[in-house]
């Protein structure tokens, strides 16, 4: 794998005729994108160091999944998008695409949040034990805790810690203990299938507000305020 070319989707076997469901997440320096059954069951699943190719990447790369494990876009049942916490470039353009996808073929969507993803993928006991450390810009970090709100923590302190919690850092080499960073890789290798085991309930249930559903950024560019939500679509009347 390179850091700017999607690595060849892990796959199981299937007839071409399936319905399945696409999952796409571009909230960590990691961009996923994962083909599951109506069940939840992976179909197949890539990943790549996006550097600054969120949007040269994305599309191309959902087309090769569905490609190489004989799946058709024209199948797609429903889409789920991870919506952060992260940054602004990444998650706008997995939002917008996964949006696009699932306006145009006409199915519902679901954004979950890949900050509950990762913790679910990182616990190994009970989930209220694991703390979640993701990057807020060069200094700052933000902790995430199963039932929580995302905090900020400022650069320079640490985050309170009970003696039987359990430290996860994301996309943090350098700025968290290598133990924490270790476990940090290894949860975002189940970030796939965790975003598509919340997700598929949630589908099944008619999924969420196309047009509200907005990611949850770390930190936005200098000058760009939070976005309402809101979004029209030129094949929608006026």
């Amino acid at each position: 794998m390179t850091a700017d070319r999607p690595a060849p989707a892990s796959r199981s076997p299937s007839d071409g005729r399936r319905p399945w469901l696409l999952a796409i997440d571009t909230a960590t320096s990691q961009v996923v994108v994962a083909a599951a059954a109506l069940d939840g069951t992976l179909l197949g699943a890539t990943t790549w160091a996006a550097g600054r190719t969120h949007g040269a990447q994305l599309l191309p790369a959902v087309g090769r999944l569905h490609g190489e494990a004989n799946l058709r876009r024209s199948r797609i049942r429903g889409v789920i998008v991870g919506t952060g916490p992260g940054a602004f470039t990444g998650l706008r353009v997995g939002l917008a695409t996964a949006k696009a996808i699932a306006h145009e073929l006409g199915v519902p969507i679901v954004g979950v949040s890949t900050g509950e993803a990762l913790l679910r993928a990182a616990a190994t006991g009970h989930l209220e034990d694991v703390v979640l450390l993701l990057p807020a810009g060069p200094n700052d970090r933000h902790v995430v805790r199963a039932g929580q709100s995302p905090r900020l923590l400022p650069g320079g302190t640490d985050p309170d810690l009970a003696p039987t919690d359990v430290l996860v850092a994301v996309d943090l080499d350098g700025r968290a203990p290598d133990d924490a960073v270790e476990r940090g890789e290894r949860a975002r290798r189940g970030l796939a299938a965790e975003l598509v085991a919340i997700g598929v309930p949630r589908l099944a249930h008619g999924g969420d507000d196309l047009a509200r559903l907005v990611p949850e950024y770390v930190t936005l560019p200098r000058g760009v305020s939070a976005e309402s939500g809101e979004v029209a679509w030129s094949r929608d009347p006026r």
